[in-house]
């Protein structure tokens, strides 16, 4: 809860101190390829601080666990948290984007593929890119995809319900992150 009042008020202030006014400076969106991932909610949302630059923040929860309880449960839960920027070479809201994020994840994820299930926390710096395709004056479809580095700390258990720890550590870890597939709301 802590992590989430941080990240409001931080947002809140570079909001709230911005000084460029245009007819389109906030945007907010879901992320379409989130939801395939068995149930993943999310909300993205953006202010225009300049011509070229967004600030962009970023919560994503997965609470669902499936066959809970049986020999087959499986779940990929998870809470995201990302706080970034993107450059819009051309304007924002319209065509390519780079971003950087700092970003955050507290994660429980086995059964899918094999038998095993994780749990721990990942943080580290997520770096992206993409295009907004404008479909409207006021809703645009946006594609992406990124790489996220950073520590993570885990626990390894032989199966996800019955609690028998197999691993458990820190390591540095790369991953793909952010494949972006996201309906955003401009106003």
């Amino acid at each position: 809860m802590r992590k989430m009042t941080f990240l409001i008020a931080f947002v809140s202030a570079i909001l709230l101190n911005s000084n460029y006014a245009s007819a389109q400076r906030w945007a907010v969106g879901v992320d379409v390829a989130d939801m395939i991932n068995l149930g993943t909610i999310s909300i993205d949302g953006a202010v225009a601080t300049g011509q070229h630059i967004t600030i962009n923040a970023e919560a994503s929860v997965n609470p669902w666990t499936f066959h809970k309880g049986e020999a087959d449960q499986f779940q990929n839960r998870k809470q995201t948290y990302s706080l970034g920027v993107r450059y819009w070479p051309w304007n924002v809201y319209s065509g390519w984007w780079i971003s950087g994020a700092a970003q955050y994840r507290e994660y429980n994820y086995g059964g899918i593929t094999d038998n095993e299930s994780e749990e721990g926390d990942m943080g580290g710096i997520a770096f992206g890119g993409g295009y907004s395709l404008m479909l409207g004056e006021h809703i645009n479809l946006d594609f992406g995809l990124g790489l996220w580095t950073g520590y993570q700390k885990y626990v390894t258990y032989a199966c996800p319900q019955c609690g028998k720890i197999v691993d458990s550590g820190e390591k540095w870890f790369v991953m793909p992150n952010n494949l972006k597939l996201g309906l955003i709301w401009i106003f």
